[in-house]
């Protein structure tokens, strides 16, 4: 790809260090009829892997000008997908109806600026994904896998641990990539598990967001159009009170503030 010219727009670091590409895709244990789902393919490096891995690979790619060196990388395969179009405007739902599958991964280098969107839209699909496991900037990896009481717990972490066991896997050195980026990357895993319960998951979602609508607020001002009575009762369940930051809050307080209030 010496002539190609990466888009800023696109977050276009593409990963070439082929080591690090075999470790992404080693150790995930495959379950039969299986498809994975790869946000970004670039020039088909990573996806020459996850070919080789999975019985059926569904990519999309936001450049065109990249299909002729991907779809030469994947000369040797018929076992795949892509398309070429922005994967947080697609309905990805209406995307897999035609295929078949019995095991759903997402493997994917997210581009910097839109991983946070991009998580919460598989998040928020309910596609019943065995295992999705992202690079990420190693920043956001650490918002990722953050625990209460930490500057980097946010509501996308309370997200992600309503939904899944959340791991890091390893640190991936900017130089690993061309063209290589400002900063370190890491790969994260989202391993299915089974949820807490509530009782209206859109709601639940609404409530966390409200909660760390402003970082710096407590509860009582970020929830002051809930009923604070009934959040006051189950903070007290767990020696908190309104007067606590979000930040503070285990994803199974939130769970049971949601069921309280509905």
């Amino acid at each position: 790809m010496s002539n190609f010219k990466f888009k800023k727009q696109f977050g276009q670091n593409f990963l070439i260090d082929n080591n690090v590409i075999n470790k992404i895709v080693s150790d995930i244990e495959v379950f039969p009829n299986s498809l994975v789902i790869e946000i970004g393919c670039g020039d088909g490096r990573l996806t020459k892997y996850l070919c080789d891995k999975f019985d059926f690979v569904l990519g999309y790619e936001i450049d065109l000008e990249v299909k002729e060196d991907l779809y030469k990388n994947l000369d040797n395969y018929d076992n795949y997908e892509i398309i070429f179009d922005d994967f947080l405007k697609r309905d990805v739902i209406n995307d897999l109806l035609n295929k078949s599958y019995d095991n759903l991964y997402v493997i994917a280098n997210l581009p910097y600026y839109i991983t946070t969107p991009i998580i919460e839209k598989l998040t928020l699909l309910n596609l019943n994904i065995q295992l999705i496991r992202v690079m990420v900037q190693k920043e956001v990896g650490e918002r990722f896998t953050a625990l209460p009481g930490s500057k980097n717990y946010g509501s996308i972490t309370v997200y992600l641990n309503y939904n899944y066991k959340v791991e890091k896997n390893f640190v991936v050195s900017r130089n690993c990539f061309f063209p290589k980026p400002n900063v370190d990357s890491i790969i994260i895993s989202f391993y299915k598990k089974d949820k807490l319960f509530v009782k209206d998951e859109m709601f639940f979602y609404k409530l966390v967001r409200d909660s760390f609508k402003y970082k710096r607020k407590t509860i009582r001002n970020n929830l002051k159009n809930y009923d604070l009575d009934v959040i006051q009762k189950v903070l007290n369940k767990y020696n908190f009170d309104l007067s606590v930051r979000a930040e503070q809050l285990d994803v199974s307080i939130f769970c049971d503030i949601a069921n309280s209030l509905k």
